[in-house]
């Protein structure tokens, strides 16, 4: 297969899966307990305003025209308007999502990096000393959840020495310093989550490279180690080092949730638990169709970056 087949294959299989996942999203905001209507009016609503409301929400329509009425707007970039204050949810979406982009690419900005390093420099001498401690700390993290991390850091950095703020709270007022102080522990948290995961599969994919003929025989030709870890094995461990952090950075996409809310942090995963909280469907639906849709737009750019990075991918295809 050539190259333009492999993209347009991978392309239609990206449109089909987001297909798929819109299904879930708007059966699962179906099938959540109580009423739309009754969540707007009140539990104390009359039948025939109840009536009118669903009407005018288009509830009484079947489900497949309401999903098809749904999905249409979405695609458009017509959100609606927020049941609870009536506020417009593209408006509201496009100013929590700035707060969780700063979020996201400032950890994916230190993480990755990082990350990258520490595996690499794992990797230069397996079973060192160096190599058995970032083991062993990626390990430890790996087994620790985002929400624990976010609260062991809390309570020393906030609670014990009082250092930073344990409530990440925005203010249009804020400058560079005051943003750096709020977005410590945040970013923190998401990357110690993330970063055992990459050092991990960059130590494994550069260790499967080194043991590889090629490189062995580059070894006894007498090339220097750094040039040989530089030069000819990070290229070629590119493939999966870039689909472990794709995915990671997938799931940071999702992780921001958990930390926004643990933190109070205005954005756009914090935004959605409102909604959920307060039943207001139209937001729940627009806010895990746009992080599902990044989720799956990431799988994809990393399936077709590491076919790029390794032209012997395509043929096994």
């Amino acid at each position: 297969m050539s190259l333009l087949e492999i993209l347009a294959k991978r392309l239609i299989i990206g449109v089909a899966t987001l297909l798929f996942v819109s299904v879930l999203v708007f059966a699962g905001t179906e099938i959540l307990p109580g009423d739309v209507a009754h969540a707007i009016l009140g539990q104390g609503a009359t039948p025939e305003l109840v009536a009118q409301i669903r009407d005018r929400l288009g509830l009484n329509d079947p489900l497949h025209v309401r999903y098809f009425v749904w999905l249409t707007n979405f695609v458009q970039g017509e959100l609606g308007t927020s049941l609870a204050n009536g506020a417009d949810i593209i408006v509201e979406i496009e100013r929590r999502g700035r707060n969780t982009a700063i979020l996201a690419v400032t950890t994916a900005v230190i993480a990755v990096p990082l990350a990258v390093t520490l595996g690499l420099v794992a990797a230069t001498r397996p079973g060192g000393i160096i190599d058995r401690i970032i083991t062993s700390i990626s390990l430890a993290l790996i087994s620790f959840p985002d929400f624990l991390v976010a609260v062991v850091l809390v309570t020393v950095f906030a609670i014990k020495l009082q250092w930073l703020p344990a409530i990440a709270s925005i203010r249009p007022s804020y400058e560079f310093a005051d943003w750096v102080r709020v977005l410590i522990l945040p970013v923190t948290a998401l990357s110690f989550t993330i970063l055992a995961h990459m050092v991990r599969m960059t130590r494994s994919a550069v260790l499967s490279v080194l043991s590889s003929p090629a490189i062995e025989m580059a070894i006894l030709k007498g090339v220097p180690r750094r040039r040989l870890l530089l030069r000819h094995a990070l290229p070629n461990a590119f493939g999966p080092i870039i689909n472990v952090v794709a995915l990671n950075l997938a799931y940071l996409i999702s992780g921001v949730v958990v930390i926004e809310t643990l933190f109070n942090f205005p954005g756009l995963g914090r935004f959605m638990v409102e909604a959920v909280t307060n039943r207001d469907v139209p937001i729940v639906q627009a806010c895990a169709m746009i992080f599902c849709s990044i989720y799956v737009l990431l799988n994809m750019a990393a399936d077709i970056l590491s076919i790029i990075a390794n032209p012997r991918v395509r043929y096994k295809k």
